[in-house]
């Protein structure tokens, strides 16, 4: 694979230069915001959670490997950018199995590892049919519909349970639907909308990671001793 190949998939882009995707580079600020928000958060409420700190890492990745994605514009920032996103789902994914479903970590990750082995199995000992190339109508979003089932069943879950987390899951799911319709819609206005509006969903969807950190964040903090999510413990950074 030639890690240095280049890229083109988005409106904005009409070269090869660095900049030649100011607002898809610069929006990913959204994504720092968030997590220095949970960063924030989690000081201010005393919250020390091994799995909440690697996900504010992860945000915080997430922006740093999408800027490098949208500037560079090659197979290898490409990598970069999708790794910290799929780290960060499938470790939020284990934690609300966690939190929400009542599974202790032991079972979490013991049961993540079966369907693993399964998977595995399944595709080294299956041999599964070639499928015509379909058009990519979406543009690649369809590769977030693993994430979209999961913030929906966890949201039907937490509403169901009147779980406290709950109005959290629902908005966050709610919005990050409404910033994969911009992802997707990002290849289909080119003509009309040259700037195009993939920026709409690294925006939209900065502002679902930080909903998503501090429904963690707040919630341990209100399983503390003494309710720590009532009080901050300090507002410094």
């Amino acid at each position: 694979m030639d890690w240095t190949a280049p890229v083109d998939i988005y409106c904005e882009r009409m070269g090869p230069e660095f900049w030649a995707e100011p607002w898809n580079a610069v929006t990913n600020a959204s994504f720092i915001l968030a997590a220095l928000w949970g960063a924030w958060a989690m000081r201010a409420f005393g919250v020390r959670s091994v799995p909440i700190t690697i996900l504010t890492v992860l945000a915080f990745c997430i922006g740093i490997g999408s800027f490098l994605f949208h500037t560079f514009a090659q197979a290898w920032s490409g990598a970069a950018d999708v790794i910290p996103i799929w780290l960060f789902v499938l470790i939020y994914i284990l934690t609300c199995v966690n939190v929400v479903g009542g599974v202790s970590w032991p079972r979490v990750l013991l049961g993540f590892a079966g369907v693993v082995a399964i998977i595995v199995a399944a595709v080294s000992l299956v041999e599964f049919p070639a499928l015509p190339a379909a058009p990519d109508w979406m543009n690649g979003s369809e590769q977030y519909l693993p994430a979209v089932a999961a913030m929906m069943f966890f949201s039907a879950l937490t509403l169901i349970r009147g779980h406290p987390l709950r109005w959290w899951f629902t908005g966050a799911t709610a919005l990050f639907f409404l910033s994969l319709t911009f992802r997707t819609l990002d290849v289909h206005v080119c003509d009309g909308l040259p700037l195009g509006t993939h920026f709409l969903w690294h925006t939209l969807n900065g502002a679902v990671i930080a909903l998503l950190l501090q429904a963690l964040i707040r919630h341990h903090a209100r399983l503390m001793p003494g309710g720590g999510a009532a009080t901050p413990t300090t507002t410094h950074l």
